[in-house]
């Protein structure tokens, strides 16, 4: 157990807090942790709220960590572990880190920008975002296995942009957003063993394509009623 949390201190950190967060949900709001005064409570995004109180544009970071029922949670922790794992083995912790919380805020942007009336939680904005991350440089990377990985990744976003468009209640928006905004972070957040797989320029251009991109959908968002 002390070499899991040596090696992998962040993916074992946001599970942890997730955790606990799903916990004192349920403890809190005993048979109505899955209802929208409980998600609200706890940090989840309606778009409508941030539109009347400014103030709370932090909800654009806490739904990540924020779920609606067991079902929802115990997916999304499981697929925390094992792709975080991975992830914060190829990017080191704090980038790893960094990418998991750009991703997640960029799938909450969309659906700010797209739902601003849909109460939204949890972290799939953010594996969505590891698994495009892990795409971007398995393709573009020299690494055999990772090359592999990111073809399964492909195809796993590919059949659950599917299962999304025909199932009633999933953020397609939040889902998208989180692909954008990891496969531009894993252009310029380096990894640990191919620091040169893009140039400071393809760098700098999608760090600049990021803000930009996330800079007009709120501007646009706030201006909309």
């Amino acid at each position: 157990m002390k070499a899991e949390i040596k090696r992998n201190p962040v993916t074992l950190f946001l599970l942890a807090l997730t955790s606990l967060i799903f916990i004192l949900m349920q403890l809190m709001y005993l048979g109505q942790a899955a209802s929208v005064q409980a998600v609200l409570t706890f940090g989840g995004l309606y778009g409508e709220i941030i539109k009347a109180y400014p103030d709370q544009i932090w909800r654009l970071l806490t739904p990540i960590f924020v779920h609606i029922g067991w079902e929802h949670f115990i997916f999304n922790a499981l697929s925390l572990y094992f792709i975080g794992r991975i992830a914060e083995q190829i990017w080191g912790s704090v980038r790893f880190l960094l990418l998991y919380i750009l991703a997640g805020i960029a799938g909450n942007i969309f659906v700010f920008f797209f739902e601003p009336a849909v109460v939204e939680a949890g972290a799939s904005t953010s594996l969505f975002g590891l698994f495009a991350a892990v795409a971007v440089i398995g393709y573009f990377g020299g690494s055999p296995f990772l090359r592999q990985l990111g073809r399964s990744y492909v195809m796993l976003i590919v059949f659950n942009l599917i299962f999304n468009l025909i199932t009633p209640g999933i953020s397609l928006s939040g889902h998208l957003g989180g692909l954008v905004g990891g496969a531009l972070s894993a252009v310029f957040l380096p990894t640990l063993y191919e620091k040169n797989t893009f140039s400071k320029f393809q760098r700098l251009s999608a760090f600049l394509v990021y803000l930009l991109l996330m800079t007009l959908m709120l501007f646009s968002a706030f201006s909309v009623f």
